[in-house]
């Protein structure tokens, strides 16, 4: 498998000459560090980066197998990341490792950017899942997304050092990968991005009204021959459902958002479904929505806004 990744890493900095992009196959970071290491950091997520995508390539057909209590453990850093958060967070459920990629490797960076280094504040954003660091009395403030696919923002969350959250992920039947579910976005706060990117996808899947005339379906293989799905039937198309409708397939996610919640692997979900949405968490106070609003929201959706600690 690593056959196919013998090119190597593009590694660039944008136009802002602050922040890296740093590419290779399907993998695209944009990384930010601040402080007295930034250089530092920016070297060491670079050595990091380079064989990552060929180490996760190896062991790619275990990677896309749905995980047991026979499941063997990969040997990777970032794969064994994958796989236990797949684990954890989907006891009971199909899952398979590949439904933390992206917040894994996201991990693997800026743990490498803050080994030994002197930063107040770094992130990297892996296509919208982001692992953060912030050092004592630093704060991060990211837009809640309402739809992947035109990057609509429904509000923004203001994360506090002091809430001790490092991951931030989004999923949705909009989004890069395959959704069993109809939810328009799942944006998760959690201790890590790939308990984050895990719970998103989990909790889009149960977002979700099974045999609704208004919801269109296709095998996954149909549309992408190697997903790690098989012949599951995923999201392709949601017309518009009435109220009651959606508030049923909201229900059915924050059933399972609850469940996770209240076993502590995950700190914060917004839930958004067409002009319904929904927020819990276990935050205090310190972390809340704002009261940004996107132009594109509807006035309901507008009304419905809550905080995230309530």
């Amino acid at each position: 498998m690593g056959e196919m990744f013998k090119d190597r890493p593009q590694i660039n900095w944008l136009p802002d000459g602050k922040r890296l992009q740093m590419r290779h196959g399907p993998i695209d970071l944009i990384i930010s560090a601040d402080g007295e290491g930034q250089k530092q950091a920016y070297r060491q997520a670079a050595r990091a980066f380079d064989g990552l995508l060929g180490e996760l390539a190896g062991e790619l057909g275990l990677l896309r197998t749905a995980i047991n209590d026979k499941s063997a453990r990969p040997k990777g850093q970032v794969a064994i990341n994958m796989w236990l958060a797949a684990k954890n967070l989907g006891a009971g459920k199909f899952t398979t490792p590949m439904i933390a990629v992206a917040g894994a490797v996201a991990d693997q960076i800026l743990e490498a950017m803050c080994d030994g280094t002197n930063l107040t504040r770094a992130y990297v954003n892996n296509g919208g899942d982001i692992a953060l660091y912030l050092a004592d009395g630093k704060q991060f403030e990211v837009g809640v997304c309402a739809n992947p696919e035109i990057g609509s923002i429904a509000s923004k969350v203001t994360i506090l050092s002091s809430d001790n959250i490092s991951g931030i992920a989004t999923s949705g039947w909009h989004g890069r990968s395959h959704s069993l579910g109809i939810a328009d976005a799942v944006t998760i706060l959690a201790k890590t991005a790939a308990e984050a990117d895990a719970a998103a996808t989990l909790i889009a899947n149960a977002v979700d009204f099974p045999g609704h005339v208004a919801i269109s379906r296709r095998p996954a293989n149909e549309l992408s021959p190697d997903s790690d799905l098989g012949a599951k039937l995923v999201t392709t198309g949601v017309a518009r459902l009435d109220y009651f409708d959606a508030q049923t397939a909201m229900e059915n996610g924050k059933k399972l958002t609850q469940k996770l919640l209240d076993k502590g692997l995950i700190d914060a979900a917004y839930i958004v479904l067409q002009s319904e949405s929904t927020s819990l968490s276990r935050i205090g106070d310190k972390t809340r929505l704002s009261a940004h609003q996107s132009a594109e929201m509807t006035r309901s959706f507008q009304s419905k806004l809550e905080p995230l600690n309530a």
